[in-house]
């Protein structure tokens, strides 16, 4: 509200003030008295606060700025900032009036409000950021009574961390146990639901350590003070990115806050006029699921924002430790009583933050007092099926929120489809190894936290024909942006089909293929038509699947929804040792086949090969292909809508191949690319051995590893091992002629056709199929039986990050519905 414009206010208060305590003045000492009828002295004047609600008979000013304040005595006019929060009309009129000695610092303080703001910089907004006392909680046991400091107090984190009742800027005042002194009673009031209803302005915090991450939005519309955050910077610019410990060198151009050590890859926050990252949170608005959890911020949110960006701010710059309502109140700095009301907001807030895996997630474990959530979130005993990267996510979060944990393994190992082969002199995962964007994402947080590297990977490939000839950069570039262009005219076509009008994606790129070349007139040598086979290959590699079984609406369906950007990488120690550090300190049973989950009571039973489990909920990480085998027997049997989602998706497949040599014999034509294509020589020969990655680029080990996709996979799982070495080494050195290409002195083929607990690699969308099946997949089933793993995430499929995140996702369902 301007000093010189309106003067009413419009927000309801509803509660009398009533003080108990001392408080300094500016050039007196002011008694404040309780404020009932029986302490007014008769015949001494009063006027009662005139806001509709604000029950104040006998008001009090809290910004004592002038010899004439009113005190607790009376006034013209009183103003209201919340219930039990006044200042009186002389006050205002200091800093209002230009002949008035405090009409320079107000003016002062505007200028720099309204510079770096965006809300009206009014006198109460001077007060309430500038002239009404902190107040600090008594760090004494058995204490904890809140305390409004005196006017020469500045809070600070050390100040919080060490003060007791009854201290001053120069001490304890007294020896005496001050403790014993009752707490202000208008402390309570800030513990009312509806207390914040009669707040004038929403709290606005200083020194945040959020600060630095918001810098291109104005402080007062993320909950921060304009008076103490830094000046915005060109908003919608770009920010250079940073050095980082977590990562090598990064060219990323994305938004990374100006903090010295801060990985590059950890933005949380949305800027302005920025969408589609992936697991960015918008600090200037609450999420859906915010709302629903706190209704009462729905409709003023500045509170809530600026306690959640705090949360999310300090998680960012340490997710070594759990972050503890505790640790995050020493950084709420902001006057008046509405900080009381912070502190006790942030127990619920970093509660929610924790249970929906925004913080304290990853690696930690052992949490401070044993659990995240308080018992109201016990879920009784959960039985995880499935020690891959889903099903250890989730026990790890159900540990650690409190809730107790049984894994059931049929392997004699954790990690599923993860899989590192160190037989080979180094790492190479026979499974996942590479983190495809790393901005946000959580295999990313975990490698800071485990201090695991991972080297990021050149966009550089260099393609060989067989035949030894290295293809033309430019015809590279003609093809690749013809196939791309042939993908944006399927993408076109789309728009105006149903599911009833899918056909296999390969087929349409055919189609649309010949349609170019008619219509164009244009030929292609059989050089670029290789080559076109090559990327065909390629895309074959990211479905999972032959093109003939992928849906040309629906194969790519993810790419509608936020997909993680910045570097590939790859994770040279491997993923392994993420899942082994998941799953330290949980009930893991291995080799512990499930056959049977009976759900037909209020306890679930859980029958393996070997033995019986029981508990109050189950979650299924099974992979696609062995849920669609009808392996677990489930009673009753899943719903039917459940088993025609899990039919419809496919079951993809790859197979590795890793090789050793005694010597680099690539670095003659590969140098600085990580890795290498082999275009084939014929369209039957496409997805055998399409891409060589160099495992070792930095060391004098020699060891690679390649990929065979789409058909060309069926095709070698009929192989012998042997057999699929000599077609491998047979295209090496065709595309190495005259020199001598070494035989492996070890090597190793994956076989996950074959594996009796993968049965494939990840799932792709086939023809007639939508990407709602995985949301159906997801579902759960009265409660009782959660399903989790890369084919229930239709955000992030195919990688480990999805299936991740799916066991986050679930934790967090099966603890927000308790037992009854």
């Amino acid at each position: 509200m301007s000093g010189r414009g309106r003067r009413k206010s419009n927000v309801v208060g509803d509660s009398s003030p009533q003080v108990g305590t001392s408080s300094s003045r500016t050039g007196r000492q002011v008694k404040r008295k309780a404020q009932d009828d029986s302490d007014a002295p008769e015949g001494k004047r009063y006027r009662k606060c005139e806001k509709a609600g604000c029950s104040a008979t006998y008001p009090i000013c809290f910004a004592s700025a002038t010899d004439r304040c009113a005190g607790n005595g009376y006034t013209s006019r009183w103003y209201h900032l919340s219930a039990g929060e006044h200042f009186c009309n002389e006050c205002f009129e200091y800093f209002y009036r230009s002949y008035k000695d405090g009409y320079d610092i107000y003016t002062n303080w505007k200028r720099q409000w309204t510079s770096n703001g965006k809300s009206e910089a009014s006198i109460k907004a001077f007060i309430a950021d500038q002239k009404i006392p902190y107040w600090v909680q008594c760090t004494r046991p058995n204490c904890g009574k809140w305390r409004q400091l005196s006017k020469d107090m500045d809070i600070t984190l050390e100040l919080q961390q060490r003060y007791v009742c009854g201290m001053t800027a120069t001490g304890i005042k007294s020896e005496k146990d001050l403790c014993s002194t009752p707490e202000d009673s208008r402390v309570e009031l800030t513990r009312e639901y509806h207390w914040l209803e009669t707040l004038i302005l929403p709290p606005l915090l200083k020194r945040s350590p959020a600060a630095p991450f918001l810098t291109e939005y104005y402080p007062d519309g993320v909950g921060l003070s304009p008076t103490s955050a830094p000046p915005p910077t060109q908003r919608g610019g770009k920010s250079k990115v940073n050095g980082s410990k977590g990562a090598e060198d990064s060219d990323d151009e994305d938004h990374v806050p100006n903090i010295p050590g801060l990985c590059p890859y950890f933005q949380p926050f949305y800027q302005p006029n920025e969408n589609g990252k992936a697991l960015c949170i918008r600090p200037d608005v609450m999420e859906y699921d915010e709302v629903q959890e706190f209704p009462e911020f729905g409709r003023e949110q500045t509170l809530y924002l600026a306690l959640r960006n705090l949360t999310i701010a300090l998680w960012t710059l340490n997710c070594k430790e759990f972050l503890t309502p505790q640790k995050c109140a020493g950084h709420v700095i902001v006057r008046g009583l509405v900080r009381i009301r912070c502190v006790q907001e942030l127990e619920r807030i970093v509660c929610f933050l924790s249970r929906k895996g925004l913080i304290n997630t990853g690696l930690l474990k052992d949490p401070p007092g044993g659990a995240l959530l308080p018992k109201d979130f016990d879920a009784g005993t959960v039985v995880v099926i499935g020690a891959g990267p889903s099903g250890l996510a989730a026990a790890r979060q159900l540990h650690n929120f409190g809730t107790k944990v049984i894994v059931l393994e049929a392997q004699d190992r954790v990690g599923g489809r993860v899989w590192d082969d160190h037989s080979l002199g180094s790492c190479v995962g026979r499974g996942a190894q590479i983190v495809n964007g790393c901005i946000n994402n959580p295999v990313a947080l975990m490698c800071e936290q485990a201090g695991l590297k991972m080297r990021k990977m050149t966009d550089r490939c260099e393609l060989f024909e067989e035949s030894g000839e290295a293809a033309e950069s430019s015809m590279d570039k003609r093809t690749d942006f013809h196939f791309n262009a042939m993908l944006d005219a399927v993408a076109e076509w789309r728009k105006d089909q149903d599911n009833t009008q899918d056909v296999p994606l390969g087929t349409k790129l055919a189609e649309m293929h010949k349609s170019f070349v008619k219509e164009t007139g244009l030929t292609f040598t059989e050089a670029e038509t290789r080559l076109m086979q090559f990327h065909i290959g390629n895309l074959e590699y990211a479905c999972g699947s032959d093109l003939k079984q992928v849906s040309s609406v629906n194969w790519d369906q993810n790419e509608m929804f936020a997909q993680f950007a910045g570097d590939h990488t790859l994770i040279g120690d491997g993923y392994g040792i993420l899942l082994q550090k998941l799953s330290e300190g949980l009930d893991i049973r291995l080799n512990q086949e499930v056959t049977h989950i009976d759900y037909t009571g209020e306890e679930i039973v859980v029958k393996t090969k070997s033995g019986e489990y029981k508990g109050s909920k189950v979650l299924v990480t099974l992979p696609l292909a062995v849920l669609q085998k009808n392996v677990v027997d489930f009673k009753p049997p899943l719903p039917d809508k459940k088993v025609k989602a899990i039919q419809s998706l496919g079951a993809g497949l790859i197979e590795k191949v890793g090789l050793k040599f005694p010597s680099r014999f690539w670095d003659s034509r590969v140098q600085g690319a990580d890795f290498f294509g082999h275009i084939p020589p014929t369209e039957d020969k496409r997805g055998q051995f399409g891409v060589f990655y160099d495992m070792t680029p930095s060391s004098k080990q020699a060891v690679l590893m390649t990929v065979v996709s789409g058909e060309a996979a069926h095709h070698i799982s009929k192989l012998k091992d042997e057999e699929v070495i000599d077609l491998c080494m047979k295209a090496l050195r065709g595309m190495f002629p005259g020199q001598k290409v070494p035989d492996p002195i070890g090597y190793f083929v994956t076989h996950w056709r074959t594996h009796p607990y993968a049965q494939m690699a990840y799932s792709f969308v086939k023809v007639g199929s939508t990407g709602e099946a995985y949301d159906t997949i997801a579902e759960d089933i009265d409660q009782k039986v959660f399903f989790a793993g890369e084919a229930t995430n239709r955000h992030f499929p195919q990688t480990v990050t999805g299936a991740y995140l799916s066991g986050v996702r679930e934790a967090s369902k099966i603890v927000e519905q308790p037992l009854s």
